[in-house]
């Protein structure tokens, strides 16, 4: 009876150790293709808020002074919005898996001003794009 059990026992550490193996193999070489594909993603969902942005802004500038657009946009955290007057360009920088940024951005047709938190901490955004009454006025996004 004796050797029946020495054999389970030397079987079961064999699958332990074979496991282990296999474990540290799994994360040692899928690791940079797992990074890699989260980087895509968190940008390709940064290309479509950024997008979704500019489209609304361009929306608001066609309809003209008092026209306002809401939408509920998923921007990828860490993300920093940033809008550039001078280009016409609205962006986002990603904070990618190996600590660079990557910047998304769109043109615009007009002036604008992001009021709100640049620095996104959640997911899920409430933006608010609204030109005012006073057609001297830059178009606002607000980030709620």
């Amino acid at each position: 009876m004796d050797r029946k059990g020495q054999a389970s026992a030397e079987y079961l550490l064999l699958v332990v150790v074979i496991l282990i193996v296999m474990g540290w193999l799994v994360v040692n070489a899928y690791q940079p293709a797992i990074s890699a594909t989260m980087d895509i993603s968190g940008s390709s969902d940064a290309k479509n808020a950024v997008g979704s942005i500019a489209d609304a802004v361009n929306l608001v500038y066609a309809n003209g002074p008092g026209a306002k657009r809401t939408l509920n946009v998923y921007i990828p955290p860490p993300a920093t919005i940033t809008a550039n007057n001078a280009t016409k360009l609205i962006g986002m920088n990603v904070l990618l898996s190996n600590g660079t940024n990557k910047y998304v951005n769109r043109s615009i047709n007009y002036n604008v001003t992001v009021v709100g938190p640049t620095n996104t901490t959640k997911k899920w955004y409430n933006v608010t794009i609204e030109w005012k009454l006073d057609a001297r006025s830059f178009i606002t996004i607000s980030i709620a």
